[in-house]
């Protein structure tokens, strides 16, 4: 254990609460939190937080110690940051938010190619559908879908995404032609459980305005790629994101429903807390991303 791992713990604890929100921003447990912050304690001598079984709180000396070292933590940072852009060479740990399906079907393909290409840049990335706080949580960087629900971030659109309906061959073969999407209410839907309305799927009128569905089946999930499957073995037609359907529509495994009410597809967005001079770590990545995801998606194509 080094000293300034034994400080950056003790300013995460307290910044955050609890040991297992800092081992989480630290990327360890809380057990090995817990021991960082008592070596820090024995090194020290002296008694750094009150610990009981339902709270933490700091000591005075505590908080004295936490405001000293927290600027020379920053201080710190930014000097190796420095150096690093002055050598021109992008370097440090990255710590990202991502989201799960896309996440592991899609972008970590591009982080492993970014990992080979740069190696003095370490890749800490969380899989999560939760909106997380960049700065309250210590995150650099954010891929997510829709519209971003803090505006104060900085935001790089990196593609779109369609969100399509879609039913196996023989689905559509004992159910007959669908044609608009009030159709789909006498008919067996995969409900995917994620989204904030799973039983109401919305559609753009060409007219103008928005049809809203509601939606029933016996089928629900709570992951998507499980509902693609549940619609390929015919049980119910799909809503779902094109680059989860995208293959098995090449494939034939599913036929395109509905496409001329297709709403209007969504933005894949790198975000980024502002800041007055971007990481060189951080816009390599961003910049990397964007350059993988330009032109029309990879996952649209061939259907």
């Amino acid at each position: 254990m080094d000293r300034l791992e034994c400080d950056r713990m003790f300013v995460a604890v307290l910044d955050l609460g609890s040991f297992s929100a800092a081992a989480a921003r630290l990327g360890t447990s809380a057990s090995q939190a817990s021991k960082l912050v008592s070596r820090l304690e024995t090194l020290l001598g002296a008694q750094l937080l009150k610990r009981t079984t339902r709270a933490l709180a700091p000591t005075e000396q505590g908080l004295a110690y936490h405001a000293r070292v927290k600027a020379l933590i920053e201080e710190y940072d930014a000097l190796s940051a420095s150096v690093h852009e002055a050598a021109g060479t992008p370097a440090g740990r990255i710590r990202l938010s991502v989201p799960v399906s896309f996440g592991a079907r899609e972008l970590v393909p591009v982080l492993l190619d970014f990992a080979r290409a740069w190696p003095g840049i370490e890749l800490d990335a969380r899989f999560s559908d939760r909106h997380v706080s960049l700065v309250d949580e210590g995150f650099d960087l954010a891929v997510r879908v829709g519209a971003p629900v803090d505006s104060a971030l900085i935001a790089r659109r990196l593609c779109a995404m369609r969100i399509v309906t879609a039913a196996a061959p023989d689905f559509i073969a004992r159910h007959g032609p669908i044609g608009a999407p009030g159709d789909l209410r006498d008919l067996p839907c995969v409900i995917d459980t994620q989204p904030r309305e799973p039983n109401s799927w919305r559609y753009r009128d060409p007219g103008g305005g928005e049809i809203v569905v509601p939606v029933a089946g016996r089928v629900r999930f709570s992951d998507a790629s499980a509902c693609v499957a549940a619609a390929e073995a015919g049980l119910g037609a799909l809503r779902g994101p094109s680059f989860l359907v995208g293959e098995s529509l090449r494939a034939g495994r599913l036929r395109i429903l509905l496409d001329a009410y297709e709403p209007e597809p969504l933005a894949v967005m790198a975000l980024y807390p502002p800041a007055r001079h971007l990481a060189s770590k951080v816009r390599v990545l961003v910049d990397h991303l964007a350059l993988a995801f330009r032109g029309e998606p990879a996952w649209d194509a061939g259907w």
